[in-house]
């Protein structure tokens, strides 16, 4: 059988990029740092406990050689090195990246969200050919560019699919974007505030729909970059109303023109002019067709968001997600805006 190592298997993409694969009929071995195992995978399916940081493990890994690498956790240059110096035991790689390394040509990009007129102005939608971010180890954007930049440098020698999603929605996601509408419905909230009149559209990305183009890139290898992002880029609105059918809640949403008001109307997706990617070189190049719609990708989510946060402060289910937004259920100043 073809041997599959994945890196970062027991994640919120790993999970599902492990399944496609086994599906498919590869022989995993699925590397996490505490080596354990999602119960929905076959049974053939072997495990085992890696550091990603230790390059000398990750050989060991590899051993003797494998068809496929998933990189799933691939982070900066380093990591990527660390690849490359095992192109002659690994038959091809396919490597998680972020559209967070696109800049609009006039130096903006994520980087530059929180400077006056410092958002991005993507076309719409972004093509794999819009410029990046330089390469450097300030930020995750720079770092990711370094990421890709050493990859595509191997050539032919090493054929890679850099992989670049957008806001990744799933189970085990440690920044769950969709618990902005969940806990409000959980909480009981009937009413709620969007900025940019819910508007605003950051792409989102399945990990089906990522475990799809993982299983397709494997069987196509070659040096190249794609976007990763599902067939729809739904509003914050179209979002918050897709959870409440879900859920079997109705509220009320009352709008901001404008950009938040402190905490009040900011939610995961508000953004002031669109992050829409092109998905026609996956379908071009891999014979990407969609294979879950937001709305139907939902209910999984949102049982798993629920059942996590259920008698627990979300703060302590989901740490990363609060250090991104702090305010996130300021309900009093809600309340003070609305009556206001």
């Amino acid at each position: 059988m073809r041997k599959a190592v994945v890196i970062g298997a027991t994640g919120q993409i790993g999970r599902p990029v492990v399944d496609a694969l086994a599906r498919d009929g590869w022989a995993v071995t699925a590397a996490s740092r505490g080596g354990g195992r999602d119960a929905g995978w076959d049974e053939g399916v072997r495990t085992a406990r890696l550091d990603r940081a230790d390059g000398d493990a990750l050989a060991a890994l590899v051993g003797d050689g494998c068809e496929l690498l998933v990189d799933v956790v691939a982070y900066d240059a380093g990591h990527a090195r660390q690849l490359t110096s095992l192109a002659d035991r690994i038959g091809s790689a396919v490597v998680i990246s972020s559209v967070s390394v696109y800049e609009d040509g006039a130096g903006r990009g994520f980087d530059t969200q929180g400077e006056p007129d410092g958002f991005p102005v993507y076309p719409v939608p972004v093509p794999e050919t819009q410029p990046t971010v330089a390469p450097g180890e300030a930020t995750y954007s720079t770092r990711k560019a370094a990421l890709e930049a050493e990859l595509l440098a191997a050539g032919d020698e090493f054929p890679v699919t850099v992989l670049r999603p957008g806001a990744v929605h799933g189970p085990y996601s440690p920044l769950p974007r969709e618990l902005y509408f969940v806990k409000r419905n959980l909480d009981g909230r009937r009413r709620r505030v969007l900025a940019y009149r819910g508007e605003s559209r950051f792409h989102p990305s399945s990990t089906r729909t990522i475990a799809e183009l993982v299983r397709l890139a494997a069987a196509r290898p070659g040096s190249r970059v794609l976007n990763a992002c599902d067939a729809e880029a739904p509003t914050a609105a179209e979002i918050g109303a897709a959870v409440d059918a879900v859920m079997g809640a109705e509220a009320r949403t009352v709008w901001l023109d404008g950009p938040p008001e402190g905490s009040v109307g900011r939610t995961p997706w508000s953004v002031p002019l669109p992050v829409v990617c092109d998905m026609s070189a996956a379908r071009r190049e891999l014979g990407y067709r969609p294979v879950v719609s937001y709305a139907d990708s939902l209910p999984e989510t949102v049982e798993w968001l629920a059942a996590r946060v259920r008698g627990r402060d979300w703060r302590e289910a989901f740490p990363l997600l609060a250090r991104a937004y702090p305010d996130l259920f300021d309900y009093a100043a809600e309340d003070a805006w609305c009556a206001a």
